[in-house]
């Protein structure tokens, strides 16, 4: 059960981050649409997140011999950082995207020092996103190896 929850997990991760964020881009002229539909589908993806780090390192912590100690404590650090990676991107970082998003007129395109920072954020954020996707599958491969 926890290795299929891990998986279910990671793959959602790379689903959304690797295949379809990047196809909306891909497939609308409206980027500011693509950029909505992104975005809601990030935030989904966030909740996802919380709620599977929960329940796998609940999973985890009770599952008897199947770790020893050592193998335990690294799964719930892998899985105790890629929450965190959601924290800080999704509740820390996003909010300020929002904000500037919100300072552009309907219409118009972003410009200047709000494109730049806009960008830089949204590079920080698509860093912390790929971090936690190597980390996915250092998880993956670690329920796989459990007893």
């Amino acid at each position: 059960m926890r290795a299929v929850l891990a998986t279910l997990w990671v793959g959602s991760l790379w689903t959304i981050g690797y295949m379809v964020a990047p196809t909306l881009f891909a497939t609308l002229e409206d980027r500011a649409l693509a950029g909505t539909i992104a975005g809601r589908l990030f935030a989904i993806e966030a909740w996802v997140t919380v709620v599977c780090a929960v329940l796998l390192a609940l999973l985890v912590a009770r599952a008897g011999a199947a770790f020893d100690q050592r193998q335990r404590k690294q799964v719930l650090i892998v899985i105790g950082v890629m929450l965190l990676c959601t924290l800080v991107s999704h509740f820390g970082i996003q909010p300020y995207m929002a904000e500037l998003r919100a300072a552009v007129a309907p219409g118009a395109s972003m410009a200047g020092e709000i494109q730049a920072r806009f960008g830089r954020l949204h590079g920080v954020s698509s860093a912390i996103y790929m971090v936690q996707s190597v980390l996915g599958l250092v998880l993956v491969l670690k329920l796989y190896q459990a007893k």
